[in-house]
């Protein structure tokens, strides 16, 4: 027997079942790696970011990290966002079938024999030098509405919940494409060789988390390297599994241990040439520093109490979307190039007043507090801030209507997102929907725009940035996607 062809023949067995079957562990660490450090481990202290791709950006960028915060579960465009006077006079009246013309509908309300109209309850009032409409669920937003940029206009074709948020963060309803942070990972590179490109806050809303279930490939790497995988902190107990030492072993040991674990890995790369070994090297060294890194990122004793202040009440909880609000400033000063920050239980196809109250009262004044403590250190100009869910709400009611209370199905068709910071022109509200906010009448925003858009504040030309793949040429916007240039600064 050929001893190279057999070497060959396990390193592709072991390539399969690593690459379809790894454990989360694995996984979590790779997306830790930096490829600045391929070539070999630099000398201690020395701080070497990542590189991205030769050649990129492909142009001067305004924005050089992204803050996106996410709101699963679609929150409501018409109680927040999108005010709709004339609906008043509707209430209780089925939509006209020339407004619906035949759009599908989810299981949930298909059945129902009505669509009888359900105007806010919230009163709205506009702000801002250009008159934006806010609710008053949205005190705080309100007053920074000059910051923003409120596009009204967003649609999508998914209409239930998980494609539609696989759909927005990966540019495909089908699992396995990349996120958005792993493409600009990939792309762009880590600006700090001891925090990954791309993390990952999941916010707790009375305690826990509730509402549709979000699943590790919405922030995952697909075919691109795993490397490029979003590292999700946890709340309590250490906040990157594994990070720890293992009680009993010293600083000094695990140093040890990871130097002959290095020889041995180098002996054998040196035997079969396979760069894995070269990242798993990388992997367990990235591993070592973030044992500092990351307990000094989410130790928060060094915020003055004004800063605390500003974020609201539940900052000093760890979890709330206060407190992951807060981290992701101190994750975009010390160079993390995308963090998403996910907060549930927008879903309300019931009990919505209620519902959206809860909501807005834990995300409001965070949002705000973001925005504001950014721009007052001198980063909102160079960090691009998006706000928003999958999907929006429809007009009419599912479920029981009176005046006080209602519920919304989902609505793919037009739903409001917001956008500030580096690239963004601010102050402006963007697109119009008709007086149902049913279907879109002036400058619609598909997701892939908007993607294509986010790429572009950082300076990447979204069809130039591809990934090769089962013979096809893959990127984040498919083979659609306009910048919307009129948003831009």
């Amino acid at each position: 027997m050929n001893p190279l062809r057999e070497s060959e023949l396990i390193e592709t067995r072991r390539h399969f079942f690593g690459r379809t079957a790894g454990g989360i562990g694995s996984a979590a660490l790779a997306s830790l790696l930096n490829p600045g450090l391929f070539a070999g481990q630099p000398a201690p202290g020395t701080v070497v970011a990542g590189p991205g791709l030769n050649g990129l950006p492909h142009y001067a960028p305004k924005a050089k990290r992204v803050i996106y915060l996410f709101m699963s579960g679609a929150p409501s465009q018409l109680d927040m966002w999108d005010y709709k006077p004339k609906m008043a006079d509707w209430y209780d009246k089925d939509l006209p079938d020339s407004v619906r013309n035949g759009q599908r509908i989810t299981t949930m309300t298909s059945g129902q024999k009505r669509f009888p109209i359900a105007p806010s309850i919230f009163k709205f009032k506009q702000f801002g030098k250009q008159g934006a409409w806010v609710s008053e669920l949205l005190p705080h937003t309100a007053k920074m509405v000059d910051d923003l940029a409120v596009i009204k206009t967003v649609n999508t074709e998914a209409i239930n919940h998980d494609p539609a948020i696989t759909y927005i963060q990966t540019g495909s309803q089908i699992p396995g494409r990349p996120s958005t942070g792993a493409w600009l990972s990939y792309g762009l590179g880590s600006m700090n060789e001891n925090l990954p490109a791309f993390m990952v806050l999941h916010s707790t809303v009375n305690g826990g988390f509730g509402g549709q279930a979000l699943y590790a490939r919405l922030w995952g790497s697909g075919f691109l390297s795993t490397r490029h995988q979003g590292v999700s902190l946890r709340s309590t107990g250490d906040p990157v599994l594994f990070l720890s030492n293992p009680k009993g072993m010293s600083e000094s040991m695990r140093r040890k241990m990871l130097d002959r674990l290095a020889s041995l890995n180098r002996q054998r790369f040196s035997e079969v040439g396979d760069p894995e070994i070269q990242a798993r090297i990388s992997q367990y060294e990235m591993a070592y520093r973030m044992q500092t890194s990351v307990p000094e990122l989410t130790d928060i004793s060094d915020e003055s109490e004004k800063t605390l202040e500003m974020y609201g009440p539940d900052v000093k909880k760890p979890g709330t979307f206060a407190a992951n609000c807060l981290l992701a400033r101190r994750m975009a000063e010390r160079g993390v190039r995308f963090t998403q920050v996910f907060i549930r239980q927008w879903d309300q196809h019931g009990n919505l007043p209620n519902d959206i109250r809860r909501q807005c009262g834990i995300i409001d004044q965070p949002c705000a507090a973001l925005v504001n403590d950014l721009k007052q250190r001198g980063m909102l100009e160079d960090t691009l801030v998006i706000w928003g869910g999958e999907f929006g709400r429809t007009i009419y009611c599912q479920g029981g209507l009176s005046k006080t209370n209602y519920g919304r199905d989902h609505h793919p068709r037009c739903y409001t997102k917001w956008m500030t910071g580096g690239g963004i022109k601010p102050g402006i509200v963007y697109g119009q929907t008709d007086d149902f906010s049913y279907n879109v009448t002036e400058n619609p925003v598909h997701i892939h725009d908007l993607n294509a858009t986010i790429l572009h504040c950082l300076g990447v030309d979204h069809e130039r940035l591809t990934f090769k793949y089962q013979g096809r040429d893959f990127r984040l916007t498919d083979v659609h996607g306009q910048v919307v240039k009129p948003i831009l600064a």
